[in-house]
């Protein structure tokens, strides 16, 4: 025999005999669930014990306190053409820089924390900025 055959004969047992079982093994089986609702009754019953009832009401309500809106950041309406002073750094910001003949042109940069912004002033149909 050549050992092509009798690598081909040992590779069909282990496909057709312990890869099944292996398998077949590794599977959930059925089980009884009353172990596990005994243990969620007794750990219900020792968090009621170390806690009380007004503990767990306390607990619940700090989560939702602590999950609410009543955190979140405000937003403000600012008028048109009201300046604006930047808290943080903006990285990498696309932005419009007028040229020698006051054409917009567009660029990126970096606008620093204390900067003031303003609202873009009124601009031509062609491009340019009224005077």
């Amino acid at each position: 025999m050549n050992w092509i055959a009798i690598l081909t004969a040992v590779l069909t047992v282990v496909l057709r005999v312990v890869l099944p079982a292996l398998l077949k093994r590794g599977r959930p089986s059925v089980e009884n669930a009353d172990a596990r609702r005994a243990l969620r009754r007794r750990l219900r019953e020792k968090v009621l014990q170390t806690w009380g009832k007004a503990g767990a009401v306390l607990l619940l309500a700090a989560i939702l306190w602590g999950t609410s809106g009543c955190q979140s950041p405000r937003t403000i309406y600012v008028p048109d053409g009201t300046p604006v002073r930047l808290r943080e750094t903006i990285r990498k910001a696309k932005v419009w820089i007028l040229d020698g003949d006051l054409k917009p042109v567009a660029g990126v940069m970096d606008l620093p924390e204390g900067w003031f912004c303003l609202s873009p002033p009124e601009v031509e149909a062609e491009g340019g900025v009224e005077e």
